[in-house]
This record gives structure tokens, sequence and C-alpha cells, in this order.
């Protein structure tokens, strides 16, 4: 049995007649380096959707947002991306630091391309990486196992409109999530955003758009 698949996909793929093909297309497709030309593909993206999973194989999928150049190749077997500051529950970077294996999915909605990157990740204390993204919390870093672009004939071409207000920048403040403002977690904010409790008139309304 291949590598790359396992009982499950042979399953599959003997009912539907596509072992040959699939095959083939693991020859020729997967890449176990980054080319140039991945790279240059990786950090042009300004998002990126995360899976990861915890020590009891529970599932959770992120999307991660910033701006051009999120996600940073380090080397032909490395990427790293930041964790900025978010809900305070961590649960992918937590998942990271009790189960390495995650998988990266980048589209790009305007070209209607897609790329998969899987590997093994971890989160080094201190990391020099930390003052490449402005405000980022801690620098993932991801080391390839495999990585290939998948077929875009489902992907919706779609443009980008305007970059979230949230992004980070090197130069001027970030502006504080309205939820943060809520009375209901006004006595639970750390140090840092305490000056932030207030209430508002309508939590649902704010959560849903923060």
């Amino acid at each position: 049995m291949s590598e790359f698949f396992h009982e499950g996909s042979r399953q599959l793929q003997n009912q539907f007649e596509t072992q040959p093909m699939a095959d083939r297309l693991a020859e020729t497709i997967i890449s176990h380096q980054i080319s140039p030309e991945d790279q240059a593909f990786i950090e042009q993206q300004n998002m990126f959707f995360l899976a990861t999973v915890d020590q009891e194989g529970r599932t959770n999928c992120s999307y991660k947002g910033g701006g051009v150049g999120l996600v940073k190749v380090i080397d032909e077997y490395t990427v790293a991306f930041p964790v900025y500051d978010g809900n305070g529950m961590y649960l992918s970077a937590g998942n990271v630091m009790v189960n390495p294996p995650v998988g990266l999915l980048f589209i790009d909605f305007q070209r209607q391309a897609r790329l998969r990157l899987n590997g093994d990740a971890f989160i080094q204390e201190n990391d020099p990486l930390l003052a490449h993204w402005p405000e980022a919390e801690l620098v993932v870093r991801v080391k390839l196992r495999e990585m290939f672009p998948n077929c875009p004939r489902y992907i919706h071409k779609m443009v980008l409109v305007e970059e979230s207000s949230f992004v980070p920048k090197k130069h001027g403040e970030t502006p504080a999530p309205d939820w943060k403002r809520l009375e209901m977690v006004a006595d639970v904010l750390p140090a840092r955003d305490a000056h932030l409790a207030g209430n508002l008139q309508d939590p649902a309304a704010t959560i849903n758009r923060s």
C-alpha cells in the first residue's frame, strides 16, 4: 500500500475504480520540498485554513487571516506563521502543543488555485521570528511532510473587497474587537485588555460581527 494512502482511501478508490489514477497523481504532484514557485504562491496569500487535532483525536479547523506574507517560507522544508490575539481559547495553538500533525490549505480565490501542505508543527519560546509579524503572540513553525495542488474546478472566483482593519500593521494602533467591551467578559479579560471593559447594547450582534 502507498505510504500516502491508507485502507480507507483504498477502499473508496477500488469502489469507484480510481486507484490507478490516484497512484499516478501521488507519483507526479506530491512534493516533499517547497519549490520557488510554491514559495511565491504561499507568500502571496493573506489567509489560509488550518486543521489541527488534539491528543484525543478531536479535530479543529480554523481560518487564519492577516496581510500578504502571513505565512513565511523559511527553507525548502519549513514554513512559519504568527498567532495573533484572538478569543483566548488557543484551540489551534493548544493542539499543536500536544499533537504536532497539521494541515494547511491555501486558496487564491481570484486566480482559482489552491495548495495543500501537511506537516508537523511546533512552537518554540521566544522565536526570533516574532519580530517579523507586528503584535504576534506566538510563531508556529511547520516541518513539511508533503504538499500538493488541488483541482481548482470547485473554487468560486471571488475578489478581495477590503482587508480587515484588525490586521496588525507595523505603524498604527490595531483596534480592539467590540466583544471585548461586553459586560459578560468584563471581569475575565486579561490585564492587558482590562481598560476595554464595558457594556454594549446588543451582545449577539457584536459577537457576530467581531
